[in-house]
């Protein structure tokens, strides 16, 4: 398993991560396994959310309260992980988002429910998790000091933030926001396809964020991308989808190739790109966290991550 700086410091981690956000309908023995396949395979890095999870008995932020319980099973110490998650939504009882919320208040309560919930004394990075247009910079900050100053946050970044977002936040922050956790894979390369369309018409050449990846890359904040083989934001995995067979018989060929999964390949394609981002894999599955982990250590060639940009029908000018 190879690793990352995050946000340029000296904090390294695993490359890949893996989200906990499908633990909360799991059976904590289930979480236990999963918890323990990522860490066979050279995962450190766990990433959650106050709002992931709504297990009829134990309410919303159930998927944290797994984690806490399969981590006993595990046997792991703090030490072994690195546990980041994120606050700032509000969800009604059917899962759909009614507000986001950035205040003070919010955030210092939030992290107190993470911590009661997952039973781990700190978090090593809280992020926000959508912007919120009635975020007061200011007031996050205070927020953020009185985490770090007790001890129960060490790092702080953002997720689906533009680079203006980003920059409104950082004039008020004592600290440095460290990641920008955002969408991106081979069915969702927004973050690239602006770049090849410099200075045209068509719709390749929209900005829909900002110039968000060279903003990151300047700024040395890492980008952890979530979703990473999703195509549209939620309808599917691309992954062995009979309505993307150019992109799968290519996944097919490098994995026959390198001897991996097409999980791996696709993983493999997201961490070849220079920005050193880290990729957030969801699956729950022991076999296919090992599976796709194994990404981390292959290098496709130059050639290898255009022919894939390719097949998953992008155009280059």
């Amino acid at each position: 398993m190879k690793t990352v700086k995050i946000g340029g410091t000296n904090w390294t981690s695993s490359n890949v991560a893996l989200g906990i956000m499908r633990m909360g309908t799991l059976a904590v023995a289930d979480c236990a396994r999963a918890i323990e396949a990522a860490h066979a395979a050279g995962i450190n890095f766990f990433d959650s959310a106050d709002i992931y999870g709504n297990d009829p008995v134990l309410g919303r932020g159930s998927s944290e309260i797994h984690f806490g319980q399969a981590l006993k099973q595990t046997g792991l110490s703090r030490d072994d992980f690195y546990f980041q998650s994120k606050a700032g939504l509000y969800a009604n009882a059917d899962n759909k988002i009614t507000r986001y919320d950035s205040s003070r208040d919010h955030l210092l309560k939030a992290v107190d429910g993470i911590l009661q919930r997952t039973g781990v004394e700190y978090l090593d990075s809280l992020v926000i998790h959508r912007p919120d247009a009635l975020m007061d910079p200011a007031e996050v900050a205070v927020a953020f000091d009185k985490l770090q100053a007790s001890g129960k946050v060490r790092h702080f970044g953002v997720s689906n933030f533009n680079p203006a977002q980003v920059a409104l936040l950082q004039s008020a922050l004592s600290q440095r926001l460290l990641v920008d956790q955002v969408q991106f894979g081979l069915k969702h390369t927004g973050m690239i396809d602006y770049d090849f369309h410099t200075n045209m018409t068509d719709d390749g050449s929209i900005n829909h964020d900002g110039g968000l990846l060279d903003y990151c890359r300047l700024h040395q904040m890492t980008i952890q991308t979530w979703s990473p083989f999703q195509y549209g934001t939620f309808a599917g995995t691309f992954i062995n989808n009979d309505r993307f067979p150019k992109l799968n018989d290519q996944l097919a060929q490098l994995a026959t190739k390198y001897q991996v999964s097409k999980n791996a390949i696709a993983l493999a394609w997201i961490l070849r790109h220079p920005a050193r981002m880290q990729v957030l894999i969801g699956t729950m599955n022991p076999t296919h966290i090992a599976d796709s982990a194994a990404g981390s250590d292959i290098t496709l060639t130059r050639q290898e991550w255009y022919d894939l940009y390719l097949a998953a029908g992008n155009e280059l000018p």
